[in-house]
């Protein structure tokens, strides 16, 4: 690989440094601080002319802090003459404000790519949007990477029988229906509807047959997990005889990991597209790496190669 610079925002570095090892490279030399005017300063440490520069920030809270932080990296580097600018977000920053579903409220995902744009970046490379939509929010290159393959071939090795794949609501059915047609399983839909913006998610029903079955969840991300634990809740009530739910986001904030506890659920599995801290892990929760993926990328892009090969590999 060449002509090519990799550097993580602060809270990005171990995720960084994986996808650095998978490639065999150093990972940039990049200064970041913080004023006691709390203004943020950064400054790269070496000479990034000329070269394909990556940044790579996950999203951990404060979340506003690490779009600043991310905003004033891809300023410092295009300034450093850097040839392109790649900005790799694991979990793309506000996301699920996707769209205008309510009087006066913002399209807050659009104006994040409209401002990633504006401080001088020439790509995204995100993963699992919680809206495909998102990629034409950018009038700039965004690759959209999938951690479906990665949870496929976790719960492939488990060997579950009887399975059934459970959409949490109409929305998720069709990412449902790929997880069942590569498992060969029947899919199940959870009747569900959302009150307001309080994340309180009510459900009534199964549409499909769960009784004595192994159930999976998937689902793109899982917040304050209000809706999964609902959803394993009725596939109990309902007889599923096991529980899994499979995820690529684990943002797991507020009252998700003691709800998770306290579930049905026996395996919620995610990837590190957010970093897990040490208080929220449990013995219910397994992490994959989803690190080698991004890094398979970024050797593509480099070398000119089609991402498309991807989906089907990993």
């Amino acid at each position: 690989m060449e002509n090519i610079k990799i550097f993580a925002c602060k809270s990005a570095e171990k995720f960084t440094k994986e996808i650095c090892d998978c490639l065999e490279l150093p990972m940039g030399k990049i200064n970041s601080i913080k004023f006691k005017n709390d203004n943020n300063f950064v400054q790269i440490l070496e000479t990034v002319r000329e070269q394909d520069v990556y940044i790579i920030q996950t999203t951990q809270p404060p979340v506003n802090e690490r779009v600043m932080e991310l905003l004033i990296t891809i300023d410092a580097v295009k300034r450093a003459a850097a040839r392109k600018v790649n900005v790799v977000l694991p979990y793309y920053i506000y996301s699920r404000s996707d769209k205008k579903d309510q009087p006066r409220v913002p399209v807050t995902a659009k104006l994040m790519a409209q401002l990633i744009e504006a401080a001088g970046a020439d790509r995204v490379i995100t993963c699992d949007l919680h809206n495909p939509a998102i990629q034409a929010y950018f009038n700039i290159n965004c690759d959209r990477l999938s951690a479906q393959n990665l949870l496929q071939a976790y719960f492939r090795e488990k060997n579950l029988q009887d399975m059934v794949i459970v959409a949490t609501d109409a929305g998720s059915s069709k990412k449902a229906y790929k997880y069942s047609e590569y498992f060969e399983c029947p899919i199940a839909l959870i009747d569900k509807r959302r009150e307001g913006n309080d994340d309180r998610a009510i459900a009534s029903t199964v549409i499909g047959e769960v009784k004595d079955k192994q159930a999976i969840i998937f689902d793109d991300e899982v917040d304050t997990a209000g809706s999964m634990i609902e959803t394993a809740n009725i596939l109990e009530k309902f007889g599923a005889r096991e529980i899994y739910a499979g995820c690529t986001h684990g943002i797991l904030s507020g009252p998700a990991i003691e709800r998770i506890k306290n579930s049905p659920i026996k395996e919620l599995v995610i990837t590190n597209t957010v970093p897990l801290p040490d208080e929220k892990k449990i013995d219910k929760i397994t992490v994959l790496s989803i690190a080698p993926l991004f890094a398979e990328a970024i050797k593509r892009l480099n070398e000119a190669k089609p991402l498309g090969e991807l989906f089907k590999i990993y």
